[in-house]
């Protein structure tokens, strides 16, 4: 394998990283997940570092992984000057334990297997690492390559900021991009001594970047449907700030053989009725389609940390196991496709989910 880039109309805008090299109050998180439709199975690797600057109560970096069965690792890298990311690029490193005493940067597949004990690297095409938890017989190796599908947006043009142009501006807290709509991955993972050999399987990825996550959010994805192989749905609702002041916003992006349908606030009518967990419902109309979701669950979740401005905090829910189901039609009601999956991710994060959040447009 090589480390290679997808410097084509795939990549999206914030694909490098954010931090301007000051900022004391500041995190940036990576997400990249695929799914072994096989086995009903998925992998989630969740990357952050937080308060780069260094020598702040908080500074540092952490990968998370949910495996098979909502199984979950959990990994600090305090030291920042093992960290490095792309300004323009999807690229970043972060080692932990390793013999190299060099500045952190992209290395080839077999450097990195012989002298990163613990460690990640990322580029929009290649994903590599390996985590283990002493003491506590947790593990996991890893090493696929990846061919994007779907960036964000119509794919026959430059992909599209997932918050419109104007989140080239700071003015959104926090900022989010979906990086990769749909992709096939193929290589293997290790997981706690279980090896899992995949060819094109689905893959995805986002990111966020700011001061810290919303007070509240939901979240709804899956890019491998049952009746469907060309379909990649990512959906949300969250309050976040503009200019400082709380708004609660709704997207719900779907790619469908090649078109790319979209409902957000400037174009649509966004509702939803989110439980305090196991059901999330959302509907949406927009001048020519209309769109319903389903996600549903009976698994407990796992929790994962989330950056905040107390640092670190076990305040997300996650299943890669939901139940989704899409509806997407024409204004007129002609259905344009449905479909379903047993592997769907689903997630509430924040404060306040003591009672439902119901949200009418």
């Amino acid at each position: 394998m090589n480390i290679l880039n997808a410097n084509n109309l795939l990549k999206t805008p914030h694909s490098g990283y954010h931090w301007d090299g000051k900022s004391t109050k500041f995190f940036e998180g990576w997400y990249l997940r695929i799914t072994l439709p096989e086995i009903q199975e998925n992998f989630a690797f969740m990357y952050s570092i937080q308060e780069p600057r260094g020598g702040q109560r908080h500074s540092g970096g952490l990968a998370q992984i949910l495996g098979p069965n909502d199984q979950y690792i959990c990994r600090t890298f305090p030291d920042l000057k093992k960290f490095w990311a792309s300004p323009s690029d999807l690229e970043l490193v972060h080692w932990g334990k390793t013999v190299l005493n060099i500045r952190p940067q992209l290395l080839p597949v077999d450097d990195f297997e012989q002298y990163i004990e613990q460690g990640y690297q990322v580029t929009a095409t290649l994903h590599q690492g390996s985590l283990h938890i002493p003491g506590q017989n947790k593990s996991c190796r890893w090493l696929y390559s990846i061919k994007p599908q779907y960036g964000w947006g119509n794919p026959n043009f430059s992909a599209q900021s997932t918050a419109g142009w104007l989140s080239f501006l700071p003015i959104f807290e926090p900022g989010w991009q979906i990086l990769m709509a749909h992709g096939l991955a193929s290589g293997w993972i290790e997981w706690n001594g279980d090896y899992y050999q995949f060819k094109d399987a689905p893959a995805y990825s986002e990111k966020n970047w700011g001061c810290s996550f919303p007070e509240k959010w939901f979240w709804l994805n899956c890019n491998s449907f049952t009746e469907e192989t060309d379909l990649s749905l990512t959906a949300g609702g969250g309050k976040r700030k503009v200019f400082g002041i709380v708004e609660e916003v709704g997207m719900i992006g779907i790619h469908y053989c090649g078109q790319f349908y979209e409902f957000v606030p400037w174009n649509s009518q966004i509702s939803w009725q989110i439980q305090t967990w196991g059901r999330w419902e959302m509907q949406a109309i927009n001048q020519h389609f209309q769109v319903n979701l389903i996600g549903t669950t009976d698994l407990p979740g796992t929790q994962v940390f989330v950056p905040t401005e107390q640092g670190l905090v076990l305040c997300c829910q996650d299943t890669m196991k939901g139940f989704l189901s899409l509806k997407l039609r024409t204004r007129q009601g002609n259905c344009l496709v449905e479909a379903s999956s047993s592997v769907g991710g689903l997630e509430i994060g924040g404060n306040s989910w003591q009672k439902p959040w119901i949200s009418q447009r």
